[in-house]
């Protein structure tokens, strides 16, 4: 296969598709949503069998643990990839919404449409659900969309979009509204990136090596995030209450998510009130605590396992661990712990524990990053959470999206003009 030539005609067959699906009615949408979800459930023994042949594969390649249970298909799955495509057909269509119409002296009035972006290009690693949500995504929001999956999920996700296709074709939409590569040859992600004459954004979804590279590499805008360095800080103005429930579901619910918290803050006067609680229930769920030495002195004198607790380097402030460990970190106050963040953070979720609302208010506008949260866990940084139905990723970016991605994060704006003869003066 000469992959250049494969993939212009991918990019060629995607701006011809992306006009159609810009133009498609909401309900032709929601019928290949609907169809989409039903041949899946069709097909799940198919979906199965192909996945199976990738996990076999996988475990050949000596592939690591994680990543294996990441690709793994299961009947659950397989329905809850259907009920996705469900959930996105069940959304408002955000398409030809004119919104902020204000008249002008001159008499004209002026708002904004919202559109598709266009073609848009998603790279991701072993997880074969990324190919339906981004088919749903793409396809509810109008655009056309080109999707690359990891080697190491080829034939679940060639069997996924044989039911997109179908699906597709069943509404009347183009089959190559939404390709999905056959190959995995790494010169095809090297292709679609530098294509900007046929897609207007690439999305990558996977490690923090791909992302560099795509974003080092790209000659198409990219909506992205490196790392999920998260943060809760415990204000002086904390209620005792809220403090544990909060630090142990932003740390200790899942591992290795992007909004799991990796740094711990609290402010000098309740470190001795807060910390041995919060140490006793990292410590019971068997997590490192890596700290600065007044931390690591009151985590001591609270009878913390000290194989748990180690002196942090500079290194750990920036660290993103995606496992059981965290950084303790005791500082003077709200000033100092905005600066920390500011100085540290990715720029991704960061919270605040607090019951004095000019300290909350000052976290929200002071604090860099995509979200913001008084008193909650960081772990609701999420699409579907926040209400969006589903999510094509997380970002950290200031232009265009930021923090979680859906609908409206794959669409812009134009400026629209109403007028009735009106001429410039």
């Amino acid at each position: 296969m000469d992959i250049k030539e494969y993939m212009q005609q991918v990019g060629r067959q995607a701006r011809a598709a992306s006009r159609q699906m810009a133009a498609a009615s909401t309900a032709a949408k929601n019928k290949a949503l609907v169809e989409m979800a039903a041949l899946i459930r069709q097909r799940a023994p198919q979906l199965l069998d192909a996945n199976a042949r990738d996990l076999a594969q996988a475990r050949a390649d000596g592939l690591e643990p994680a990543m294996v249970d990441r690709l793994t298909l299961t009947p659950k799955s397989i329905e809850s990839m259907a009920q996705g495509l469900e959930q996105i057909a069940a959304l408002s269509d955000p398409i030809g919404e004119i919104t902020n119409v204000k008249r002008r002296p001159s008499g004209i009035q002026v708002g904004h449409m919202r559109v598709p972006l266009g073609v848009i290009g998603i790279i991701y690693e072993a997880r074969p659900n990324v190919t339906a949500d981004a088919a749903g995504l793409c396809l509810k929001s109008g655009n056309a969309a080109i999707l690359r999956g990891g080697k190491e999920a080829l034939q679940s996700n060639q069997a996924i979009a044989a039911c997109v296709r179908a699906g597709l074709a069943a509404a009347g939409l183009p089959e190559a509204g939404v390709q999905v590569i056959e190959t995995t040859d790494r010169a095809a992600v090297g292709e679609l990136i530098t294509m900007p004459e046929f897609v207007d954004v690439i999305v990558p979804r996977g490690g923090k090596g791909l992302i560099e590279r795509i974003s080092r590499e790209a000659r198409v805008p990219v909506i992205k995030h490196l790392d999920g360095n998260c943060h809760v800080y415990i204000d002086i103005a904390a209620d005792p209450a809220k403090v544990v429930p909060i630090v142990e579901n932003a740390k200790t619910q899942r591992y290795g998510t992007c909004n799991t918290i990796e740094s711990l803050l609290v402010a000098r006067a309740v470190a001795k009130q807060f910390l041995p609680d919060v140490g006793r229930m990292l410590a019971g769920k068997s997590v490192e605590m890596r700290g600065c030495p007044e931390s690591l002195a009151v985590l001591r004198e609270a009878g913390i396992d000290s194989n748990l607790l180690k002196a942090a380097t500079e290194e750990d402030w920036h660290t993103e661990y995606t496992a059981p460990i965290i950084a303790v970190r005791v500082v003077d106050g709200l000033d100092a712990a905005i600066a920390h963040i500011n100085t540290y953070s990715s720029q991704h979720t960061d919270a605040i524990i607090t019951e004095n609302y000019t300290d909350a208010m000052r976290f929200l506008r002071e604090v860099d990053s995509a979200s913001v949260m008084i008193n909650a866990s960081t772990r609701f940084a999420d699409g579907f959470e926040y209400g969006l139905g589903a999510e094509i990723g997380i970002s950290t970016d200031k232009i265009h999206a930021r923090g979680p991605v859906g609908l409206e994060g794959l669409t812009s704006q134009k400026w629209v003009v109403f007028g009735n003869g009106e001429v410039r003066a």
